[in-house]
């Protein structure tokens, strides 16, 4: 719970000077009289920053698996380019023919 108040701090301080009403879905909740009603207004304000940080979790994972991909990719091109170099290699070691 602590790490998701830190982490929501923290989008909210990335906003820079930006006031809270500039973020869709973010309510301005000091302005409320009744405990409540500020109480209601911060846990929606939560929920709300919540379903956000998963939907980013879900995009960076996605990211994350298809630069694993594209990486495993990399890597049997790299060893298929490796061999082939090998091959002219120890073929240029052997005398020219005439």
């Amino acid at each position: 719970m602590l790490a998701r108040f830190l982490v929501a701090a923290l989008l909210l301080g990335l906003c820079g000077s930006a006031p809270a009403q500039d973020v869709p879905g973010i309510e301005i909740c000091t302005k409320e009289r009744d405990l409540n009603r500020r109480t209601s207004c911060l846990q929606s304000n939560v929920e709300f920053l919540q379903q956000q940080m998963a939907k980013q979790s879900v995009a960076v994972q996605e990211k994350l698996a298809a630069s694993a991909t594209e990486i495993s990719s990399l890597k049997g091109t790299v060893e298929m380019l490796r061999t082939r170099i090998e091959q002219l290699q120890s073929g240029s070691k052997a005398p020219p023919a005439k």
